[in-house]
């Protein structure tokens, strides 16, 4: 006789949502697959994450970082695929999707979809957007933003090992090729300037290293760092801004690093000044000392007022390094996206990317918002102002009155002799230029790939060609260029919505083993305002909760909903006295049009699934 306790039975595991994954259609095709185009009966057997993605968006960026770990640690039983999905219309052009894939080291299949095809399927409503399919085909869980890795690598565990135990689990080598290398001086290069030697110090950022060139734009004098991704003495990852200091050093933009180095021109010594090389998150500290205090994606640097001005991408703001005090602090812009002027600290950005110093104004190439902006000292604070541009939806190539001019996702602006900007008109592939003498806008030249940056040499002006891996050099024509004027509006579907009352639901799950953790107060945060403003008539604002009843103004027939939402969640473990911790965000930009047979609920999904729908 057996006297043993019988086994328990195990707890049964977690039911989960089961909805069948749509097909992956884009009439780009494939992308790091070798010519193979794959369907998800291919992939039948692996879990499949899909990263809802476009080239322009650093949170998209930020994400392509969060999931290398995870990507090479489950290579065996995940394959992660880039469904690119554009905003503007060059990012719709498959070379630039091309170039984009090699630019940022994707290293996995990548599904251009210029249409939203299989956006439109997923019912995605915001980039990025991360959607994870079991080995089965079905979709489990849809996470919108940042800060989702620890997540979905737990989710990813799960899986495993619910799938290995069903048989359902198919290990092995992915379906990424990886495309055959191409020899050139400098790839993909973000930012440059001038040496006190007359020679051109440019960021190689897909080499992850800074080049110095001769003065001829061409002939390569050295290198300086490892080549290979780092944060360590020779080492940078995807480095971009570049600005001189009074003392002839250099301060490096090093922006995937989440920090500011110091070049040393005379001995090649590298230091780091400011960041800790983690990412800024909503709460952390945004001043202090500088080597303490987190950065987020600093995309360039300007020497003006006595200290280096960030462009302060991954948070739309900019923020200030002071040399001599050895501190960070923000200067301008509420981590909002989008394009506000006036006081700076309550003025939005939308991912600014260039900066130049003029005087007593600095120059903002603010490139999602397609505008060149300015801040200037005022009452002895500073303000800002936008010169051209009017916001995140509107972009195009039209010259004429600063009103109505229209740029495309500018990435670098230059301070001319005369008192105007150069204009990196980055997507429209174009130097363009504003006069504020006449608020006038110009096209200096044409044929340029992908423009990100330029100096002044003498009489002439070296751009950074970014897409041709090069550096061109023009002469400032007397007259400018003539275009054919064009205009162009995000394309994405607007949601119907009944007028009246509209309930928005922001759908947050915690990650299996955590839990919202209220001990030090909220731990949700919901900013909800509106395009035109008049659309919303109650619901504007902030709150701790992730729910809200917005009234809808029924003279407002159409715009836009800007929603920003944020949890933070901890390990649910009573025993931990110091539980690990994470922050999910994201922003959403709506388009909504008022119709008697519209929907009366909004649901955003930050990370699980809606229940409702």
């Amino acid at each position: 006789m057996n006297d043993a306790a019988p086994a328990p039975t195990p707890a049964p595991a977690p039911r989960r949502a089961r909805v069948r994954a749509p097909e992956l259609i884009g009439k780009g095709g494939w992308l790091n697959t070798g010519g193979k185009e794959l369907t998800l009966a291919d992939l039948r057997g692996r879990i499949v994450i899909l990263d809802f993605w476009t080239f322009c968006c650093i949170n998209c960026l930020h994400v392509l970082d969060e999931l290398r770990e995870l990507e090479e640690k489950h290579r065996d039983t995940v394959v992660i695929i880039g469904v690119h999905s554009p905003k503007f219309v060059h990012e719709a052009e498959h070379a630039a999707v091309v170039d984009a894939v090699e630019r940022y080291e994707v290293h996995h299949p990548v599904l251009d979809d210029p249409e939203l095809a299989t956006w439109k399927q997923y019912a995605v409503r915001a980039w990025p957007t991360l959607v994870v399919i079991d080995p089965e085909g079905y979709v489990v869980a849809q996470h919108a933003g940042e800060g989702h890795a620890h997540a979905i690598a737990r989710l990813v565990e799960e899986l495993e090992a619910e799938h290995a135990a069903k048989g359902t689990l198919r290990r092995g080598d992915g379906p990424y090729v990886a495309p055959e290398p191409v020899a050139t001086d400098l790839r993909f290069p973000g930012k440059a300037l001038v040496l006190p030697s007359g020679n051109l110090l440019v960021s190689d950022s897909t080499r992850h290293q800074l080049v110095e060139l001769e003065a001829d734009g061409e002939t390569v004098v050295r290198r300086i760092g490892s080549g290979e991704r780092g944060f360590g003495p020779d080492a940078f990852s995807e480095p971009q801004g570049l600005a001189l200091l009074p003392d002839g050093r250099v301060v490096v933009a090093d922006t995937v690093n989440h920090a500011l180095r110091v070049l040393d021109p005379e001995t090649g010594a590298v230091e780091t000044v400011a960041g800790t090389g983690r990412q800024w998150w909503q709460g952390s500290p945004t001043s202090g000392p500088a080597l303490e205090v987190d950065l987020s994606s600093p995309w360039d640097v300007a020497w003006w007022q006595g200290r280096v001005w960030i462009a302060m991408a991954g948070v739309h703001q900019l923020w200030t390094w002071d040399p001599e005090a050895g501190t960070v602090a923000v200067a301008a812009g509420t981590t909002n996206e989008g394009l506000v002027d006036g006081p700076a600290a309550e003025a939005w950005f939308a991912q600014p990317s260039g900066l130049a110093a003029a005087g007593d104004r600095l120059w903002i190439a603010d490139s999602e918002t397609s505008a060149v902006r300015y801040v200037e000292p005022v009452d002895g604070g500073y303000a800002v102002r936008s010169a051209v541009g009017t916001g995140l939806f509107d972009f195009g190539h039209r010259d004429g009155d600063a009103a109505q001019a229209l740029l495309q996702h500018p990435l670098g602006v230059t301070a001319l002799p005369d008192g105007s900007v150069a204009v990196c008109d980055t997507y429209n592939h174009a130097l363009r230029r504003y006069d504020p003498a006449t608020g006038q806008v110009s096209t200096l030249a044409t044929d340029l790939r992908e423009p990100s940056a330029a100096v002044l040499v003498g009489e002439d002006i070296v751009v950074v060609e970014s897409a041709r891996h090069r550096l061109t050099r023009l002469r400032l024509p007397e007259e400018a260029v003539r275009v054919d004027a064009v205009a162009h509006r995000t394309q994405r579907a607007a949601t119907e919505v009944a007028p009246g009352t509209l309930r928005l639901d922001v759908v947050f799950q915690a990650p299996a083993g955590q839990k919202l953790d209220t001990r030090y107060g909220p731990s949700t945060r919901l900013l909800v305002s509106s395009t035109p403003p008049e659309l919303l008539a109650e619901g504007e604002g902030a709150g701790s909760d992730l729910f809200r009843n917005l009234v809808l103004n029924p003279a407002v027939t159409e715009g836009v909903l800007h929603v920003s939402a944020m949890a933070a969640s901890c390990d649910d473990d009573p025993a931990n006295e110091y539980p690990a911790c994470h922050v999910h965000q994201q922003d959403w930009g709506v388009p909504v049009v008022v119709t008697a047979a519209g929907t009366t609920r909004l649901p955003l999904v930050l990370a699980g699934m809606d229940r409702e729908a």
